[in-house]
């Protein structure tokens, strides 16, 4: 029998697991329905490396969906949590981790001045929302097909990542009402919006469909749209934020939204979410205005440690190197696995690497919307790719829908062993095919 200390086989983690657990695991994103077989169970980490129960090594390109940019159980994160822990886990009262948290925030996002803090970016989401709609008085809220935004009821339709790798509309147990004020619309694509429009969401770089980026203008065009309404224009980073850039998508695209969501780097790897924008409709929360939004563990110290120990530590030349090895990664691992001859699209923005397979001879191209993700995701590619990857040691999520999260653990040598793995992986599902 498996110990509660690591020992024992994956099937015998994942057999308790499904005892205690629905499916076996506390996110669908983490299980293997996609891709077939036994997830295997994660006993520790170590810069970009994770070790399973059983001792295998894998070369990590998950870094938890993009919350770990140091790489696992980096030194300078343990010394914050280990410091905040000695002084005390959570207190329900205002520290000052929160506060500098905030302001490192705030200093680095143009435009951002003030900033609320949860525990997910799914919080963040649902908290944004209300404010968005208390501000204007209005209900409808617009989002975009394959963007994923957390799994708060209004914000699943048309849902990527999770929801769209299980091949679902949105979710059992959400009402009709809960999302007839939720118009979903096609992502690259401006629409048209009127006065009842509170709200239009959107991943300024859509990391939950593989990698899409935003076509000329489209950023432009909600920015106008927006103004042109009334509606509030809301940026989720929780995946482009501080892994972009300090200053993340706005820094990047150089538009400004009103309003922002926050998550994964924040944290440092801890649960943590944030959404924030300019102070005159920030104020509309509760204390000062009539906007209610409150979380016991919000601004939770040890997170708040965490996460201002990263930010602290990073600086503009790691984001440079991070997007350079990037994009040498991705041209490398597409023509090693196109050398194979399966079809194969990748791409990068700044750090983050999307891949995307296909069946041999297929050319779905490169996609600017969710439809032109699923062309290459109703392959079989992926799942065969990413067994034969796992048994040479390298992780990938276990759907098409994930990007890669290449961190400053990666060096040129860990992408490189990526590399080789993949052409002999993709050699060898060629040569399986049937």
């Amino acid at each position: 029998m498996a110990e509660a200390g690591g020992r024992g086989t994956n099937e015998e983690w994942f057999a308790r697991a499904r005892r205690v657990l629905p499916g076996g695991v506390d996110s669908p994103v983490r299980s293997f329905a996609s891709v077939g077989g036994t997830p295997f169970t994660v006993a520790r980490g170590e810069g970009p490396y994770v070790f399973d129960v059983e001792g295998t090594r894998y070369l990590d390109l998950v870094q938890s969906y993009g919350a770990v940019l140091l790489g696992h159980a980096h030194p300078v994160v343990l010394e914050a949590i280990t410091r905040a822990a000695a002084s005390g886990s959570t207190f329900g009262m205002p520290t000052p981790g929160e506060v500098l948290l905030a302001e490192d925030i705030c200093a680095r996002v143009p435009g951002c001045e003030r900033v609320r803090l949860v525990s997910s970016g799914t919080e963040a989401a649902m908290s944004v929302l209300r404010l968005a709609r208390g501000l204007t008085g209005r209900d409808r809220i617009v989002k975009f097909d394959g963007c994923y935004h957390g799994h708060a009821d209004a914000l699943l339709a048309g849902g990527g990542s999770g929801v769209a790798m299980l091949g679902l509309p949105g979710s059992a147990g959400v009402s009709a009402a809960a999302v007839a004020d939720t118009l979903v619309v096609p992502y690259n694509e401006v629409p048209e919006l009127d006065d009842t429009v509170a709200c239009v969401i959107v991943e300024p770089l859509a990391a939950n469909m593989s990698l899409v980026a935003p076509e000329p203008g489209f950023l432009e065009g909600l920015r106008a749209a927006c103004d042109a309404a009334g509606a509030l224009l809301v940026f989720d980073e929780v995946i482009s934020g501080f892994r972009l850039g300090p200053g993340g998508a706005t820094e990047r695209y150089g538009v400004r939204p009103d309003l922002w969501c926050f998550g994964k780097v924040i944290g440092g790897g801890l649960p943590v979410g944030a959404f924030g924008g300019r102070a005159e409709l920030t104020d509309a929360l509760a204390p000062g205005g009539p906007v209610y939004q409150a979380g016991t563990l919000s601004g939770n110290p040890l997170a708040t440690a965490a996460g201002h120990a990263v930010l602290s530590h990073v600086d503009a030349g790691d984001y440079r190197r991070l997007a350079d090895r990037a994009v040498r990664f991705a041209t490398a691992l597409g023509e090693a696995i196109g050398a194979s001859g399966l079809s194969v699209w990748t791409g990068s923005v700044g750090p983050l690497v999307g891949l995307l397979v296909g069946d041999p001879g297929a050319a779905p191209g490169a996609p600017r919307d969710l439809e032109g993700v699923r062309a290459w995701a109703s392959s079989e590619a992926h799942r065969r790719l990413f067994h034969e990857l796992l048994a040479r040691g390298v992780a990938l999520a276990p759907g098409p829908y994930e990007v890669l999260f290449p961190g400053l653990a990666h060096e040129e040598r860990h992408l490189d062993a990526v590399v080789q793995a993949a052409g002999e992986a993709a050699a060898s599902v060629v040569a399986a095919w049937t």
